[in-house]
């Protein structure tokens, strides 16, 4: 390995995203380094599906990324901190690689190709299972790619043939998943594809340890504008009683199970008869309107814990989850109702960002 005074020392954080949000990704990563008090500047193309922030500081940009804690960012399906890409020459394009791992001083116990999530970033699969073992073998011999190496992960982020970004990740601050992506099978007896959507956020917000205690048999759920029952059909599965609230009509096959309620009435005024386990909403409404009621809910602690999506508009969306959560922390702290809040822009949202909050009291 190379001796510290000849080592490349990373400057930049590279974030993966859904194409079409990287101005979310950079809007939202620039308020927190501005935050944390850091110099930088966010660097995207337009459906790229991945934005890199250049560290304009004397600090170490790994030094940022622990500070800018991934659980908490909304927009980016992963965190890394990231080299300068490598342009490569198509007949030897080990040698650039291997080289500026050995300058970076890297060691790490695992090697993760990724690439965008694009139509050309598939199309690269081919080239990258070539690659993915004469790569790992030079870099064992090189003595970066270790049996153990504190759970540090490479990630080759390949942007074309020719063209990728060496980035690294850390336990505890990272997605575990390739891409950031949770692919989820649909459930062949499920209402809609919306369906995913609901899995999915228990998969990020709750351990998995704890679904028998937090999503367990006999609990008591609403779910406001649940036709055609997505979502109910989720919490049924659970063993879930469920109020489900819409004028519109509700599968027939679900309504078989005598777990359902179907109440035709408005999900913004109907108020549950107790309190309830769960509330969970995917109504098409402005954000803001959607932020309100469920902030009645939680402030008259009509359920302990809460996941509602928040459709978003066509620009500015970062400004727009940003400003609806901060009036809901701060209704909830007005009122004295103590709780933990998440949001994340699932893989199976398109338009939209998913929270959930959960009642400490």
């Amino acid at each position: 390995m190379s001796s510290l005074a000849e080592r490349m020392v990373p400057d930049q954080l590279l974030f993966y995203c859904r194409p079409g949000f990287e101005a979310d990704v950079a809007a939202e990563v620039a308020a927190n380094v501005e935050r944390l008090g850091w110099q930088g500047r966010a660097e995207f193309i337009d459906q790229s599906g991945f934005v890199n922030l250049v560290v304009d500081d004397e600090r170490p940009a790994n030094e940022l990324h622990r500070q800018l804690a991934f659980e908490r960012l909304i927009f980016a399906r992963q965190s890394l901190v990231a080299l300068p890409s490598l342009q490569l020459e198509r007949d030897d394009r080990l040698s650039p690689i291997l080289k500026q791992v050995v300058e970076s001083g890297w060691s790490f116990d695992s090697i993760w190709h990724e690439t965008p999530d694009t139509n050309e970033g598939k199309a690269l699969a081919g080239l990258i299972k070539a690659l993915t073992r004469p790569l790992e073998s030079a870099l064992r011999k090189r003595g970066a790619l270790r049996r153990k190496g504190g759970g540090r992960r490479l990630h080759l982020f390949w942007m074309d043939g020719d063209l990728v970004q060496l980035g690294m990740s850390f336990p505890g601050n990272r997605s575990e998943l390739p891409g950031g992506i949770r692919r989820l099978r649909f459930p062949a007896a499920a209402p809609s594809r919306s369906t995913l959507k609901l899995e999915e956020a228990w998969h990020e917000f709750i351990p998995r340890e704890e679904w028998d205690v937090r999503l367990s048999e006999g609990m008591q759920a609403a779910d406001l504008g649940a036709a055609p029952g997505g979502w109910t059909w989720q919490l049924v599965a659970r063993g879930m009683h469920v109020f489900a609230i819409d004028n519109g009509p509700m599968k027939g096959d679900l309504m078989a199970t005598g777990m359902v309620e179907h109440l035709r009435e408005d999900g913004f005024v109907w108020e549950p008869p107790y309190r309830l386990d769960w509330l969970v909403c995917d109504i098409v409404d402005k954000p803001a309107r959607v932020t309100a009621m469920v902030q009645r809910w939680l402030i008259r602690r009509w359920c302990r814990e809460a996941i509602f999506n928040l459709k978003l508009p066509m620009k500015r969306r970062w400004e727009e989850v940003q400003r609806c959560l901060a009036l809901l922390e701060e209704a909830l702290e007005d009122a004295g109702v103590r709780a933990t809040l998440r949001c994340r822009h699932l893989y199976h949202d398109r338009e939209e960002v998913t929270v959930h909050v959960r009642l400490l009291d």
